[in-house]
């Protein structure tokens, strides 16, 4: 895809995260069929839960990012998108991601590779855990950097 859409599309999935209450950090995410935005997610509680506030369990615990996640009821911005797109009932074939992010968590990543996203472009190559390199290794999922020339 050409730089002008990546840059087009992260764009926006910055406005997305800026809808995150996260209290670590903001994560948007914007999935993308033939150059239309067919769904959108942010890292945050499941509908109808409140956020943690200024009450974050992880962050009283002192936890960095990425630690401490069983005390976090949030979802991954990635999941999310994932998620509202079947709950719309739009596929999610042969789908582009772009995340305001670098490479996802490895659950992140199954979902992804098995929602049937055929690339993902990031904001950096950090991968997120261990096993993230390893899956993307192992897969035919593409993953792109987006660098602003």
């Amino acid at each position: 895809m050409e730089t002008k859409w990546d840059s087009y599309f992260l764009n926006i999935a910055s406005v997305v995260a800026s809808n995150s209450k996260c209290m670590s950090r903001h994560i948007g995410a914007i999935l993308v069929y033939d150059k239309a935005i067919i769904s959108t997610g942010y890292n945050g509680p499941p509908r109808g839960l409140p956020h943690c506030g200024i009450s974050c369990p992880r962050k009283k615990e002192g936890f960095v990012t990425g630690q401490g996640l069983h005390l976090c009821p949030a979802t991954h911005a990635e999941a999310n998108c994932i998620v509202q797109a079947a709950r719309s009932g739009v596929s999610t074939e042969h789908t582009t991601l772009y995340l305001t992010c670098g490479v996802p968590c490895k659950n992140c990543l199954a979902l992804i590779i098995n929602a049937g996203i055929e690339e993902v472009v990031c904001t950096s190559l950090d991968k997120y855990d261990d096993l993230s390199g390893y899956i993307v290794a192992n897969s035919n999922l593409i993953i792109r950097e987006y660098r602003k020339d």
